[in-house]
């Protein structure tokens, strides 16, 4: 356990710490709380954009994640994560199990009456294909 969390009690445990990650937050945002919960073999939502930033913890199976500047990795039940929000395209975010569910709790930060998240053309991620980072 790293000294600054030492004064935590038995139990407690911080996951992830992004001190930068506030510097994202848009003024007046409101935090929400979202369950994602995909069937077997869901592809989940299509490319797409979130209003502001969002951390979140996989709390069941395992999630195909790929946002834009990041080679896609799979998120295990009790892996973190961050998404930056803004301009970044969130490419995937699909189950990785074919035979079981997966879901993972987000928490958002965003502009009051905002969509959660706003899925882009199909001629946009190509247009941006020189950011996307493959597996070598």
């Amino acid at each position: 356990m790293s000294a600054e969390h030492a004064h935590l009690p038995p139990g407690v445990e911080v996951i992830a710490a992004l001190p930068e990650a506030a510097a994202g937050i848009p003024a007046g945002a409101e935090a929400r709380t979202v369950r994602v919960t995909l069937p077997p073999g869901d592809l989940g939502a299509p490319p797409h954009r979130h209003p502001g930033p969002l951390f979140g913890y996989v709390t069941l199976g395992e999630i195909l994640f790929e946002l834009e500047g990041q080679p896609p990795r799979v998120l295990r039940a009790g892996d973190a994560v961050f998404e930056p929000g803004g301009d970044v395209i969130h490419h995937q975010g699909a189950n990785n199990l074919p035979d079981a569910q997966s879901q993972l709790v987000v928490t958002m930060f965003a502009p009051p009456a905002t969509p959660a998240l706003t899925v882009v053309g199909a001629e946009e991620p190509a247009e941006r294909q020189h950011l996307r980072v493959t597996r070598p």
